[in-house]
């Protein structure tokens, strides 16, 4: 695959090569795989899991903290925490702070199912991992965070492909 350069113009684009494309593809399909085995073994979505993880990382935060982090629109972590209230996994607590706001935190049985789902997690990104070498995992993590970085960028300034 060629990456562009300003004398590129004529470049075709080609769909299977195209990164944002492929991205996204794996983006789903490790979701997909990542999303059976949370619910499947614990009942929990990928929001729910999100939403947890960034709990049990954080402490209590409010509603639009955790879209934040998550990077997950505000009804997703609402209708994700609504879920986990009834399940007794997450206690939503008016905010000392503002009380127009609320603060969510894990209750004493949403830390236990964190304890158990964390290593979980982690054993599925090893498999996700398998094949690959300590070097190719770094390089892989590094390219993400700068990929990362640019799209926020290209967000914040408003740019338009051109």
């Amino acid at each position: 695959m060629q990456r562009a350069t300003d004398d590129q113009d004529e470049r075709q684009l080609i769909l299977a090569d195209f990164i944002p494309y492929r991205l996204s593809i794996a983006t789903h399909l490790v979701s997909h795989a990542i999303a059976r085995a949370y619910e499947t073994r614990f009942g929990l979505g990928i929001p729910q899991w999100r939403v947890v993880a960034v709990l049990a990382e954080s402490g209590p935060l409010m509603s639009i903290d955790v879209a934040q982090r998550t990077r997950m629109d505000k009804m997703t972590v609402s209708r994700a925490a609504a879920a986990l209230v009834d399940r007794r996994l997450l206690v939503r607590e008016a905010n000392p702070g503002d009380r127009r706001s609320h603060l969510l935190s894990l209750s004493r049985e949403g830390e236990d199912l964190y304890a158990e789902v964390a290593p979980a997690a982690l054993r599925l990104e090893q498999q996700l991992l398998d094949g690959c070498s300590d070097d190719e995992v770094a390089g892989f993590v590094a390219m993400l965070h700068r990929l990362e970085q640019a799209a926020a960028a290209l967000i914040n300034a408003g740019l338009e492909p051109v």
